[in-house]
């Protein structure tokens, strides 16, 4: 299975990201052009690739998924840059993250792949997997017992989960609704990604 093995700070200050995005609030950025040179005006091109690059490194998808979900956004109602932010936003290894069951995606992501939650009661593996409303996603009874997810369940600390989701317990929640445009807490312009694929 391929994936992005990039550095994290690197990656987000080549971006114009916060590390805080990813889930790494104590990693720092604050270094800029550590060999002096000046960085050049970017083409029209230039800023709507980065804008794709950034969503697709967030959610830590490769280009064919992105494409397809692109592709799927696009046969949605509404506006398909808005739709394509949805559908990221419902994967399963973000929402076990917006959830506070794990402290990054990337660590959703290999959670999900070992079989550590249940959607509506069923084992899921599958990362990408799509959420929809009235989805339950809880740890599976065989994981509540380990080291990490204890450590999670006994904690007092409040996650800020947002308005789509709801938190039954410490260790499961609830989608009450599909994402809003409004529910994307980092800076994209979606409108850039979708001029890029619409050439």
């Amino acid at each position: 299975m391929a994936k992005n093995q990039q550095p994290i700070a690197k990656r987000c200050r080549a971006l114009g990201i916060s590390p805080a995005v990813m889930g790494y609030s104590k990693k720092n950025t604050t270094k800029r052009n550590p060999g002096g040179k000046m960085r050049r005006k970017q083409s029209e091109y230039g800023v709507q690739l980065t804008e794709k690059q950034k969503v697709k490194f967030i959610y830590g998808i490769l280009e064919k998924q992105f494409r397809m979900y692109y592709e799927k956004a696009e046969k949605m109602e509404g506006k398909t840059g808005e739709n394509l932010l949805s559908l990221v936003e419902r994967r399963l290894d973000n929402v076990v993250y917006r959830l506070g069951l794990c402290s990054t995606r990337r660590e959703g992501r290999q959670l999900v792949n070992h079989a550590h939650f249940t959607v509506n009661g069923k084992k899921c593996n599958i990362p990408s997997y799509i959420v929809k409303v009235g989805d339950v996603i809880a740890v599976c009874d065989g994981s509540k017992d380990t080291t990490r997810f204890k450590a999670i369940a006994e904690n007092d600390g409040t996650v800020l989960v947002p308005k789509w989701l709801e938190k039954n317990d410490k260790l499961s929640g609830k989608v009450i609704a599909l994402p809003a445009r409004d529910d994307i807490d980092y800076p994209v312009e979606e409108h850039l990604i979708v001029e890029l694929y619409s050439k």
